[in-house]
């Protein structure tokens, strides 16, 4: 092993048995650990956060099988690269199989003619895909890839997951098994807590620990807490604003404010915030959750998230992040009513599908003279020369008579 080369590369996974993690696919009872074990894999689509074991993974199975295993980058691969590794696993000299497992790293990366490039060697077998992605599959990869492929959900390790690699790696001779270390279980289980389930944070942090830590009078080198902290600085972020990380925080942000936890939406505005997500969006997410979901139950609402969106827009941030703490909590405070929001739905439904009839004569409008003799606007009566500003007359259309739009318990 080549010591000079990055500890998280080192600690990678040589067999399924050194592979830590990701039971709920790798469990012994789990179809893709069984097909991998007996070589049996079929075309696979890795999909999981940064560091939670996808190239691992990949490792694993090219050390396992029989197959010729190639792997590209899809940030520097082209079309060529796949006809050569095609033209590779073609060549019945060097591979008598006729097959390859092509894995491609960052295959969201690739164009749709890139992808469209694999499709015929995928179908007829000669390439056994795996890709791994960041990104949503089912957004960024090819339906006929995907209807091709086992789509396969990597989860963020768990702190003792990452502890346990972290604790393996302190003795491994590819780890830091040469170097004497005193480090406190807390301080290890710390550095595993702040990499947010990403275990090349976790590996980083210690190894630049290590590293730049002097050797103690006693021949130990001895990470201190705050050495530690140091080394691995800050809880890595899991929000990003240009991924699929993306919907899913705005979708619990508006969901946690329709469901009336301030907390949750606080939370939730910032992961966004620090993400580094558009204040001005995030503030229109507010605007539309004052008239959605709170509605008619505090009309106040819609007024105070337009004013916030607006001094957002004029102060920007930092200072934009009370602002928008503001809003979210006065709209997950409110009490709620979608009544509006039904009630618009239902009758665009209706106009769009339905013979709605005409609009009544003696509502309409007669703006030029003489219409009047055709029967617009004859009949009308003037709500406030009444009693209490309201007398009864037909609104609706005689085909819709009796429609309810707006319910007022909603």
């Amino acid at each position: 092993m080549d010591l000079s080369k990055p500890l998280a590369y080192r600690m990678k996974p040589k067999t399924l048995e050194d592979y830590v993690g990701q039971e709920h696919i790798l469990g012994k009872d789990k179809i893709l650990y069984r097909t991998i074990k007996a070589d049996r894999l079929s075309s696979i689509i890795l999909w999981g956060p940064p560091g939670c074991g996808k190239t691992s993974l990949a490792k694993v199975i090219s050390n396992t099988t029989k197959y010729k295993f190639t792997r590209i980058n899809a940030v520097t691969a082209g079309i060529g690269d796949i006809k050569a590794a095609i033209a590779d696993a073609q060549n019945m000299l060097m591979n008598p199989s006729g097959r390859c497992i092509l894995f491609i790293d960052e295959i969201h990366r690739f164009n749709k003619l890139q992808q469209d490039a694999l499709l015929p060697y995928v179908e007829n077998g000669t390439v056994i895909l795996i890709g791994a992605t960041t990104e949503n599959p089912y957004f960024e990869v090819n339906k006929a890839l995907i209807s091709r492929s086992m789509v396969v959900k990597l989860e963020p390790l768990s702190i003792d997951n990452i502890y346990e690699i972290l604790k393996k790696s302190l003795v491994a001779e590819e780890g830091l098994g040469s170097y004497k270390i005193k480090i406190e279980d807390e301080t290890l289980r710390k550095i595993a807590e702040v990499s947010n389930g990403d275990v090349r944070t976790a590996l980083n942090g210690l190894e630049v620990a290590v590293l730049t830590t002097k050797m103690g009078k006693d021949g130990y080198i001895e990470i201190t807490p705050q050495i530690a902290a140091d080394s691995v600085q800050s809880r890595k972020a899991i929000f990003d604003k240009n991924g699929d990380s993306h919907y899913d925080n705005i979708s619990a942000f508006i969901k946690s404010m329709r469901g009336s936890d301030p907390d949750a939406a606080i939370f939730y505005l910032a992961r966004a915030i620090e993400g580094g997500e558009d204040p001005v969006f995030l503030a229109r997410r507010i605007v539309i959750a004052a008239s959605e979901d709170v509605g008619m139950a505090n009309p106040n609402a819609l007024v105070v998230a337009n004013s916030a969106m607006q001094a957002v827009h004029v102060i920007g941030m930092p200072e934009a992040r009370i602002i928008l703490a503001e809003a979210a909590v006065y709209v997950a405070t409110s009490p709620k009513s979608n009544a509006s929001y039904v009630a618009i739905n239902k009758a665009l439904e209706d106009v769009k599908n339905k013979d709605t009839g005409e609009i009544p004569m003696h509502i309409r409008n007669a703006p030029a003279e003489g219409m009047e003799q055709f029967g617009y606007g004859n009949g009308y009566k003037y709500p406030h020369d009444y009693p209490g500003h309201y007398v009864e007359q037909q609104y609706l259309p005689d085909k819709m008579l009796g429609t309810k739009y707006y319910n007022f318990d909603e």
